[in-house]
């Protein structure tokens, strides 16, 4: 074997690298799958049946189900590649599904497509990739990976629009040592265009829906139907503490929320808190959404070397749709970690992520992240709501 490295920097030509290909069925790791079997690669499809096999046979946007296997076979016939179909629903259901449900009935706003690839693509199709002999696991996720010298980093993709790499914060060193991306330098345009030069049939199919199990978007039509005892009226009341109306059920709300609240008082109303305990909505000015720290748990470091307690300056993002912004994490002395935002935010909610960059700019270098437990927004709204901040358990290279 040659001691050269291959354009997945694995030793050797393609040709000596089995490659799992993860294939979902969208254009993206269809393509994923036809570059690297054109560059000669001993390429293996493998595709994750997630949830109802049959309700989402025909449903535009969905992923991993129905039309989405039957497009991810084709594509593998067409590249002659060997394909793999693996029932993931059990798995799927008790870390994602039944997670995000419970999560939304605790006040928070979850992000299940991170649990579906920190528990099951990273983790459990990753196992089986090794398993079937492979090299390594590759994905047509829009995120950088490059060598450097403490080991594989992790970068935002070409393209913004496209960048990927906040769903993918909770990525392990040794994960990323094992996943290759190879679209992160692409634009989808490219991508799509590669597709038609392939002769894939899924060229031009739409993308699939953040939320892949939640067809409608109405999050809690599906929570009602995972947890039908769940829904518990309460109380809407204002920062001030005058109780203004009755709601339905905690999860038919979000923090920031300003339409279908149900109560009017002459001016705009925000929901600002969800208090799971008492079975509160509470609802205030726009200006009692404003967040300038906010508290991790269950943090994931990807820098290059551990974490230390002080302020190190970073860039941050609370929002999957905003850029990194100027910030501070904080680490103190008992372990805990928290993130000042410079600029500030709105409507940061318990549940989402904060993701951390070296950076704003685009291509920056993702340093991990963690989610979100708790804000200074919420201490400064309810100083009688009982959040205090626990130290972060914190994953290290």
């Amino acid at each position: 074997m040659s001691d050269e490295m291959n354009s997945l920097d694995l030793p050797g030509a393609p040709g000596d690298s089995r490659v799992v290909v993860a294939m979902s069925g969208g254009v993206d790791s269809s393509v994923v799958a036809g570059l690297l079997k054109r560059e000669g690669y001993d390429v293996v499809g493998v595709t994750l049946q997630l949830y109802d096999h049959g309700e989402a046979m025909h449903r535009p946007g969905s992923c991993c189900a129905g039309q989405d296997i039957y497009d991810a076979r084709r594509v593998a016939e067409r590249l002659d590649i060997p394909h793999y179909v693996l029932d993931y629903e059990a798995r799927f259901r008790q870390a994602v599904i039944d997670s995000f449900a419970d999560s939304y009935l605790a006040g928070e706003t979850p992000i299940p497509c991170v649990n579906c690839n920190q528990q099951i693509k990273f983790a459990d199709l990753l196992e089986t990739a090794r398993d079937l002999g492979a090299q390594a696991l590759a994905t047509g996720h829009y995120i950088s990976s490059r060598r450097t010298a403490n080991g594989r980093a992790l970068y935002r993709a070409r393209e913004s629009e496209r960048d990927q790499s906040y769903f993918l914060f909770a990525t392990t060193a040794a994960q990323a040592e094992f996943l290759r991306f190879p679209l992160g330098d692409r634009t989808k345009a490219e991508t799509r265009q590669m597709a038609r030069e392939l002769g894939l049939a899924v060229a031009d199919k739409a993308d699939s829906q953040d939320i892949c199990f939640v067809p409608t978007g109405r999050y809690a039509q599906v929570i009602e139907r995972l947890r039908p005892d769940a829904a518990k009226p309460g109380d809407i009341v204002h920062l001030d503490g005058r109780r203004l109306g009755r709601h339905r059920g905690i999860m038919h709300y979000t923090i920031g929320q300003r339409r279908g609240i149900g109560v009017a008082i002459g001016e705009p109303l925000y929901v600002v808190d969800l208090d799971a305990e008492r079975g509160q909505v509470v609802v205030g000015p726009r200006k009692a959404l404003a967040t300038r720290r906010v508290l991790l748990r269950e943090v994931n470091w990807l820098g290059d070397e551990p974490l230390a307690v002080g302020t190190f300056p970073v860039h941050a993002r609370v929002r999957s749709t905003r850029p990194p912004q100027p910030a501070e994490l904080v680490v103190g002395e008992d372990g805990s970690v928290a993130v000042d935002l410079i600029e500030g935010e709105y409507g940061v909610s318990p549940g989402q992520a904060c993701v951390l960059y070296d950076g704003g700019q685009d291509q920056s270098r993702l340093l991990g992240g963690g989610w979100i437990a708790a804000s200074q927004r919420e201490h400064a709204a309810r100083s009688d709501a009982g959040v205090t901040a626990t130290p972060a358990a914190v994953a290290s290279p």
